[in-house]
């Protein structure tokens, strides 16, 4: 049996949890059939002060999947990173490969790139999840040109991302995007109106589910100004809003009372952990991303995985994965009225409009799957 080559992934994994962990999981879990793929992991990713949640880590009690790793990087630490270098250069790898979503991590993305440029001439690789913060500031486009600056080529989730990318360097980039997130799919065959009963709905009620970390350029005060509107065309609509909120929520609640919205909005404050994610998607109707801004979305991912049609403003890469009325619809960004509309045509043509077979077609053209030829074209152009 010939040797496998050897594979660095430099990137966040279990413990630590969000979309970040989870796309560096399904990353190694896809490679280790091919490469012999070595995982290098943070010891600390944010600072507290600097994390708006609750937590960095899972505390979830099923763990989805629990990736090997060296636990070296700390984000605010240069010592760390001259540790992490040497490491990498010791492991005599054929392929180094830095996952990139945020210019926080500018600085030691850079040194350690850096210090193992000499070593790893040609074989340095950036998967760009994203290129630049959705709220991004002078200090994250100079760090984000600081910390692509080593990159040999680049991995894009998104076409968005590709184009963005085209703006910090004048290097190779090649697609891919993110895997399907079926992985919460814990109790097969579970019954959709159950879980409706279980969160006090109705069998016949037509359950919107907005989920995720809730921050500004997400949209959901759009999604509320929405609903008015939806109820007079649907009265037995029903909003249900789970996730974290990193923006206040007090705005939110309030916009809810003004609009006399609280017996038709459910919000559940708090990051779910995996074994309860199901239940929220199972219950739902449609899935609507209302962003204002945005490159993938792993939120649209789960959504598939769990076989949801969805909504989804016109905003970076999320239409790239929508076919206009069989997965779900594409709406104008910042506009209630648009998402009124479609939620009306999913309404309509949800009794004759077989959503799971389309979307079950639609995952089969699916990058992820296709990212180990991909690699070993970037190991074959880099010699």
């Amino acid at each position: 049996m010939p040797v496998k080559k050897k594979i660095v992934l430099v990137g966040p994994a279990y413990p630590y949890r969000g979309g970040n962990s989870l796309y560096v999981s399904f990353l190694y879990d896809l490679l280790k059939d091919y490469y012999d793929v070595k995982v290098v992991n943070y010891k600390l990713l944010y600072p507290s002060i600097l994390f708006p949640g609750t937590t960095q880590n899972d505390v979830s009690g099923h763990i989805l999947k629990e990736v090997k790793s060296t636990r070296l990087i700390n984000s605010v630490n240069p010592f760390s990173w001259f540790k992490t270098a040497n490491f990498i250069k010791n492991l005599n790898a054929d392929l180094v490969i830095f996952d990139w979503w945020n210019p926080f991590f500018g600085p030691s993305h850079r040194m350690i790139s850096q210090l193992i440029r000499k070593k790893y001439k040609n074989r340095i690789v950036f998967i760009t999840e994203n290129v630049i913060s959705h709220e991004a500031r002078f200090i994250d486009r100079f760090l984000t040109k600081i910390g692509l600056k080593n990159a040999d080529c680049f991995i894009a989730l998104s076409k968005v991302v590709e184009e963005t990318l085209k703006n910090y360097a004048d290097k190779k980039i090649y697609r891919s995007a993110l895997p399907v997130y079926d992985c919460y799919n814990l109790e097969k065959g579970i019954d959709s109106n159950e879980q409706k009963k279980e969160l006090g709905y109705n069998e016949n009620d037509l359950v919107i589910l907005f989920f995720g970390y809730v921050r500004k350029y997400k949209g959901l005060n759009v999604l509320i100004d929405a609903m008015p509107q939806i109820l007079r065309n649907h009265e037995n609509t029903k909003l249900l809003i789970v996730g974290e909120f990193y923006d206040s929520p007090g705005r939110y609640i309030e916009q809810i009372k003004n609009l006399n919205l609280e017996n038709y909005v459910k919000i559940v404050q708090r990051f779910v952990p995996n074994e309860e994610v199901e239940k929220y998607y199972s219950a739902a109707d449609i899935v609507v991303l209302p962003y204002l801004s945005a490159t993938q979305s792993g939120v649209l991912n789960i959504a598939y995985g769990f076989q949801k049609p969805v909504i989804v403003t016109d905003v970076g890469g999320l239409a790239e994965d929508v076919i206009e009325g069989k997965t779900g619809y594409i709406v104008a960004p910042d506009s209630p009225r648009a998402i009124t509309e479609a939620v009306e045509k999913f309404d309509n043509a949800k009794d004759k409009t077989d959503y799971k077979k389309n979307i079950e077609e639609k995952l089969k053209d699916n990058l992820f799957s296709k990212f180990p030829s991909l690699i070993e074209e970037i190991l074959n152009t880099n010699k």
